[in-house]
């Protein structure tokens, strides 16, 4: 006999697990479905997020951090270190266990929430006049609405498949077994640019190959230019505009043939290789075509702009649709949906999601980059404010980067905020913040912020719009 729900999502990453919650604390009837196993085979929700990227990679990010500080800054502090090892199986049962606790936690909130959790593949078996059918294991169920949350899976290179041991994607890159000696990463992205950086600190070379021309294109040019200058100075290699040829998987290694910018053949032999070339949308076991579901080229779910696919009562949200695939993103549509299906105005805005970079310095930034503002013809004005004149980073003795602000000329009106440096990931939040309230520079500049602290390089960016920096 099925069981019925008002609502089902198929997957428990972070857009189906929140747009779970959101729909139970509506009032609806709520399922969600998600195959993801612990090393035990027992549940593990949370998606790729929590289990293969941005939970595990800030773990292993933080732990390296700290063998690099302690390696190589404490002595600046006073503070003498001797005998300093690397325990890399204790330092990945930490990963692991940080992973667990998010696990636990999305399990506790079904529980809280009252929402029933089926662990398992979900797949759409047949619609009928009560709703949709779908199956998980032995079991059927039958929700008026359907919210597929599937995620994506991570692309690999032609005729290079995953093994997960010499040849890695996210999820092997974060259960390397000892530090390589060499490491070779495919793609200059976030997942590129944060697992080299574990791997470099822990004592590995590493090599990154990026196809395209520029570094961090997405990027603000002048603050991917301030990215790249550190990254050169900490040892990470970085060769653009190169083409990969041939790639050999051996039983010693990977062998990677390619040809520089300049056209030249070139070969790099590497204990391990990481393939982040961008991900694909995951709709494997989904059987989308026994209800008609349809997907585009790219085989991502077709959705409108409220995340309403081509069948009635059916959303998708996240990686599996359109737009950046970024956690956050895929949060704020699983609210959305899930108020949309109660009558309610669940609102996203594109133009305000933040995007971050984990590296040392950290990347982050939200709204248009002066590229961007160039190609369309909008005027302008910029303002930046460096971290080597901000007293908390001095102290913190991480003085890289900056903060920059984009204004409208003539409104002052916040188009862009861009920061390289300590904490930019957190700095963001204040832009994110003004970009909703349509505030402009001066507001920023007008407000008081703390001494000392980092956010005053914010204040001072915005300072800088109108030419009237304090500490610069």
């Amino acid at each position: 006999m099925s069981k019925q729900f008002d609502v089902i999502v198929i997957g428990g990453g972070p857009g189906g697990y929140i747009a779970a919650i959101r729909a139970a604390q509506l009032g609806f009837n709520t399922a969600c479905i998600d195959e993801w196993k612990n090393d035990k085979g027992g549940p593990a929700p949370g998606g790729t997020c929590t289990n293969v990227g941005c939970i595990p990679s800030k773990a292993l990010l933080q732990s390296s951090e700290h063998y690099e500080h302690a390696g190589k800054h404490f002595a600046d502090h006073g503070i003498e270190v001797k005998g300093l090892g690397l325990d890399v199986a204790k330092m990945l049962g930490r990963k692991d266990a940080v992973v667990k606790q998010n696990n636990d936690g999305i399990l506790y909130l079904f529980k809280k929430n009252k929402i029933a959790f089926f662990h398992g593949r979900g797949s759409f078996a047949k619609a009928g006049g009560e709703g949709y059918e779908i199956q998980v294991g032995e079991e059927t169920l039958v929700g008026k609405h359907v919210i597929v949350a599937t995620g994506s899976n991570a692309r690999a290179l032609p005729g290079v498949p995953f093994d997960e041991q010499n040849v890695l994607s996210n999820d092997g890159a974060l259960r390397i077994q000892s530090v390589p000696k060499k490491l070779v990463l495919i793609g200059s992205g976030v997942i590129g640019l944060e697992m080299g950086s574990v791997w470099r600190r822990l004592g590995a070379e590493v090599t990154v190959l990026e196809a395209l021309p520029t570094f961090l294109g997405a990027v603000d040019e002048q603050i991917a230019k301030e990215a790249k200058k550190a990254f050169d100075k900490q040892g990470l290699k970085i060769e653009l505009g190169v083409k990969v040829g041939e790639v050999v998987n051996g039983k010693a290694g990977v062998t990677v043939n390619y040809s520089n910018a300049k056209g030249e053949a070139q070969k790099i032999e590497a204990d391990k290789l990481i393939v982040s070339i961008g991900r694909v949308p995951n709709t494997i076991g989904l059987n989308p075509e026994a209800v008609g579901l349809k997907l585009d080229e790219r085989g991502a779910i077709v959705v409108d702009e409220l995340c309403k696919t081509n069948l009635p009562n059916v959303w998708a949200v996240g990686d599996v649709v359109r737009g950046p695939m970024l956690a956050h993103k895929a949060e704020e549509e699983g609210v959305a949906v899930a108020e949309r299906i109660a009558g309610q105005h669940g609102h996203v805005n594109f133009n305000t999601i933040p995007w971050v970079i984990y590296t040392s310095p950290e990347i982050a930034w939200v709204g248009q980059t002066e590229q961007q503002l160039k190609a369309a013809g909008v005027q302008y004005k910029a303002g930046t404010f460096p971290f080597l004149a901000n007293g908390r980073a001095r102290a913190l003795g991480d003085t890289t980067g900056m903060v920059k602000f984009l204004a409208d000329a003539k409104t002052d009106e916040i188009l862009g905020v861009h920061i390289v440096g300590p904490m930019a990931s957190e700095l963001i939040s204040e832009a994110v913040v003004a970009m909703e309230f349509k505030a402009s520079a001066e507001d920023i500049a007008r407000i008081c912020h703390a001494h000392p602290s980092l956010s005053e390089a914010t204040k001072e960016a915005a300072l800088a719009v109108d030419k009237r920096t304090l500490n610069f």
